[in-house]
């Protein structure tokens, strides 16, 4: 079709040449990362920046005190939260945080979209947490967030997408674009957001079903596996994949026939519960 030519010849150009306008990262999340980044790096200043958003505060110590991460004392306050969840994981709470906020449209059939890739991306953060362990070297906050960053190439898709009526009153066709599209913009995102190289791999590879490679599994098998499962019993074309023929499975470990999640529901539930 012309006009799915045009879309993605456009698409692709922008892309190549920096003119397509990529979503920005909250600067909350900005901020949070730079001071954690700084090896000086204190948790009052990470509690200032963070307290100046009221909503996200209340949120962190939410999760602080859920069944993921709670200890034996009720937290209450910020400095109790970095305190007892540290640096790094705090940064990359703030940053799963703030993403649902990007997942928005002023077009109702839009923004019902990017509400079902949301709620996608949660279900394959919650798993890919759940099954953290058996990817040694991969911690379950940073699978939490590789899963819901996966799919942030549909954004700028779907932004544009609103322009299109006749892109929203062909749904195969825009599914079919997004399919197409969104691994190679996700890359471009995340690379932009100057993210560490396995989460852009992540979001580039992790419908590369053929993907192959040495040594242990990385934080893009974990999400692969994630993502298939995710789909099973469904009619996504992922819900159908022969798992016997992506390595990922092998390298980490999973029966080819099924992944037993029933010991984890609880905990797959309360991450559901973080991003509600």
């Amino acid at each position: 079709m012309e006009s799915e030519d045009v879309f993605v010849n456009q698409l692709i150009a922008d892309l190549e040449s920096g003119q397509l306008q990529l979503p920005t990262l909250p600067e909350v999340a900005l901020r949070v990362r730079d001071v954690v980044d700084d090896e000086n790096a204190n948790a009052s200043a990470i509690s200032d920046i963070i307290g100046q958003d009221a909503g996200l505060s209340a949120r962190l110590i939410q999760v602080a005190n859920s069944p993921l991460y709670r200890g034996t004392r009720e937290i209450d306050r910020l400095s109790m939260v970095i305190a007892r969840l540290g640096n790094k994981l705090v940064r990359n709470l703030v940053t799963s945080q703030v993403m649902k906020q990007m997942f928005q449209a002023t077009n109702d059939a839009v923004d019902q979209r990017l509400r079902t890739v949301w709620e996608h991306s949660v279900q394959v953060a919650a798993i890919a947490r759940a099954l953290a362990g058996h990817c040694p070297g991969v911690a379950p906050d940073q699978a939490m967030l590789a899963g819901l960053l996966h799919d942030v190439g549909t954004l700028p898709i779907l932004y544009r997408a609103e322009e299109r009526d006749d892109l929203l009153e062909t749904p195969g066709l825009l599914d079919h674009l997004i399919e197409e599209l969104h691994p190679r913009i996700g890359g471009a995102i995340l690379k932009h957001w100057k993210f560490p190289a396995q989460l852009v791999a992540v979001a580039a590879e992790h419908e590369n079903l053929a993907r192959d490679h040495d040594g242990p599994a990385d934080l893009v098998d974990l999400v692969q596996v994630a993502n298939l499962q995710s789909h099973v019993g469904t009619a996504h074309p992922l819900g159908s994949v022969d798992w016997g023929q992506v390595s990922a499975f092998h390298r980490l470990g999973f029966d080819v026939d099924e992944i037993e999640l029933t010991h984890c529901a609880e905990e797959i539930d309360e991450v559901h519960n973080l991003f509600s």
